[in-house]
């Protein structure tokens, strides 16, 4: 019998098609979708908004990256699990008992653990919450760690001072053995007793340097004399290197279990070993914390795959999220607030530099900002969408508040200058000029002040010469009346075609009717701001998402474009409250002489003053 197949339906966002996932079924056949159809291949587990562990799970191979056939298998695997895959689609806080497959070996072990919880936290809904899926490998090790100590009891034959006997053993168990085999060979054979115990040369060695107890070449040698007879001093005769801690074993081990005695013989030695071998058994059987029973780590796994998978392929498969404006895409970090605006793209960057080579090529104006809050540190790359940028520049300050509402201090370190608006295009020739004009006053203001300056400098130095050592009158400069001939002759040559072109265009003015001069004005705009404003058009409606999340590790596998009305929803400007008060009157505000009413005036009676002596010369 054969399944039919998926019938697909998407959604047109962003200049394409990207696919609906709203139901299980759906989301359980992405595997049969064309991954040409998929918005992305595959995403960081670092540097998103997602929960981390169950990433970590869907990410198998560990790389920090989850790829397209990663979340295949995992939806796959979380599928094959449940007896009612809808489970995925319910956005549940955590998993039903009675939704987990239970009619294989997997699957009981997982509905056994979940059953053990479930008594364990005494919950009455059969609800297995994400929370107390992700605490039951803890509470797992929690019962092994109390049911371990519980055995310690009949493994400490000492009770508490089991632990510190124990522990003197060990530090001399390696020495005692060698000592004890040496004596062994020395009851074989004679000579081995002399050749096992240290020589005249070792001893020769040793007298040539200054001596401490604990040196290493002292602790080198035997133990004790070694001697066919095996009977271990514990006290007079001991290496000094060895003395304290053959002290700590007398008197913490052998008294307490074999009696106060000054020899220990290999039987005592071996008889000590053997009631202390109960409790190195225990210490050897402490369970590991990180060690998982039996369907746990599955049961958290199938949890967290029931809450977030379908959110998951909704921020891979497609980016529904994100251009529905229904919620949070999971590479949006935070919203940035600063100049008067709320920049709501932003993502996370480690490296600013390194971001902005290929995240410039989206089109998008791109704000980089160190983020401090307290010992803790981030960097953002904000999009500005709305507004302009004439007051965004490096070294300003704003306040980024990340999906937990924390505030962070943010602070501009670069920027990627693109167009922002068409508003912005439309005035910026006339602000170049504007600013070229201030420029250009303010260096010529600077010039003729500090030409002044030094002429009224070299006044001041000649008046004191003169006072000084009155000198002979100089000869007066002959006037040039060529030279100012030529010039004069320039300057009238200039105000001549300066005024036959303002001429030109007066007359042209004053020659249409009065409806008409609207329209000839909308032109002489249109053709100052035209090229400027077909640029920024042209640039804003082929803004990418793409490279902002490529820079960022992302395998983005369509054209995600942000066209002008999708963008200014992206920055929020500043907006009064509906029904607010507003007054106009500012105290301090500088009071004005209406110098633009005077000039308007005198503007309009000098053109017409001009337009009439030049229609009076014309006829």
């Amino acid at each position: 019998m054969t399944t039919a197949a998926q019938r697909w339906r998407f959604f047109r966002a962003g200049g394409f098609d990207q696919v609906r996932l709203d139901t299980a079924a759906e989301l359980l056949a992405i595997g049969e979708l064309d991954q040409k159809l998929w918005v992305a291949l595959s995403c960081p587990v670092q540097g998103i908004e997602f929960d981390a562990r169950t990433l970590a799970f869907v990410d198998s191979d560990s790389d920090g990256h989850v790829r397209a056939p990663e979340l295949i298998a995992a939806v796959q695997w979380a599928g094959a699990r449940l007896k009612d895959a809808e489970v995925l689609a319910q956005k549940l806080p955590g998993l039903p008992l009675a939704a987990i497959r239970d009619d294989d070996e997997e699957g009981a072990r997982i509905a056994a653990a979940a059953r053990d919880l479930l008594a364990d936290i005494g919950a009455a809904d059969d609800m297995v919450t994400v929370e107390a899926a992700s605490a039951a490998q803890e509470r797992y090790a929690q019962r092994a760690l109390a049911a371990w100590e519980a055995a310690g009891g009949a493994a400490k034959p000492l009770g508490d001072a089991t632990e510190a006997a124990h522990t003197a053993l060990q530090a001399v168990a390696g020495k005692i053995d060698d000592w004890f085999v040496r004596c062994r060979l020395a009851a074989f054979d004679t000579r081995a007793g002399e050749a096992l115990n240290a020589g005249d040369e070792a001893f020769a060695a040793l007298a040539t340097g200054t001596l401490t107890a604990d040196a290493e070449a002292i602790a080198a040698l035997p133990l004790a004399r070694v001697a066919a007879e095996a009977r271990l001093p514990l006290g007079a005769g001991i290496n000094p290197a060895w003395a304290a801690r053959i002290a700590a074993l007398r008197e913490t081990a052998v008294a307490p279990l074999l009696g106060d005695r000054e020899v220990l013989t290999e039987a005592d030695w071996q008889a000590l070993q053997d009631k202390l071998a109960p409790y190195a058994g225990w210490l050897a059987g402490k369970p590991d914390p990180g060690a998982e029973g039996d369907g746990v780590r599955e049961l958290e796994k199938l949890a967290r795959y029931g809450r977030d998978l379908m959110s998951l392929a909704n921020n891979f498969v497609a980016f529904r999220d994100f251009y529905t404006r229904q919620g949070k895409a999971t590479f949006q970090v935070g919203a940035l607030y600063l100049d008067g605006r709320s920049a709501e793209l932003c993502v996370a960057v480690s490296d600013a530099g390194k971001h902005a080579a290929l995240a410039s090529l989206s089109r998008i104006c791109l704000v980089y900002c160190d983020c401090v809050r307290g010992a803790e540190k981030m960097s953002i790359a904000a999009a500005f969408t709305a507004g302009d940028s004439d007051q965004l520049m490096v070294g300003r300050n704003g306040v980024f508040y990340d999906r937990q509402g924390r505030d962070w201090d943010a602070a501009i370190t670069k920027i990627v200058d693109h167009p922002i608006s068409l508003r912005q295009a439309f005035w910026s020739p006339y602000k170049r000029l504007a600013r070229m004009v201030a420029e250009q006053l303010q260096k010529v203001a600077a010039n003729k002040a500090a030409a002044m300056e030094t002429k009224m400098a070299t006044v001041a130095t000649e008046a004191g010469k003169k006072v000084e050592a009155p000198a002979a009158k100089p000869a007066a400069t002959p006037f040039d009346v060529g030279k100012f001939a030529g010039i004069f002759a320039a300057i009238g040559l200039a105000v001549g075609a300066i005024g036959t072109a303002l001429a030109s265009v007066l007359t042209g003015l004053l020659s249409l009717k009065w409806w008409q001069l609207p329209f000839a004005l909308a032109a002489l705009l249109l053709v100052v701001s035209g090229p400027a404003v077909i640029m920024a058009w042209f640039k804003l409606r082929s803004r990418n998402l793409g490279p902002i999340l490529d820079a960022n590790g992302w395998a983005i596998n369509a054209r995600a474009k942000i066209n002008i009305p999708f963008g200014t929803s992206l920055t929020q400007l500043a907006q009064l409250p509906a029904n607010a008060e507003r007054s106009l009157t500012d105290p301090y505000a500088e009071k004005k002489r209406p110098w633009g009413v005077y000039l308007a005036v005198g503007l309009v009676l000098l053109l017409a003053a001009f337009a009439w002596f030049v229609r009076s010369t014309l006829q």
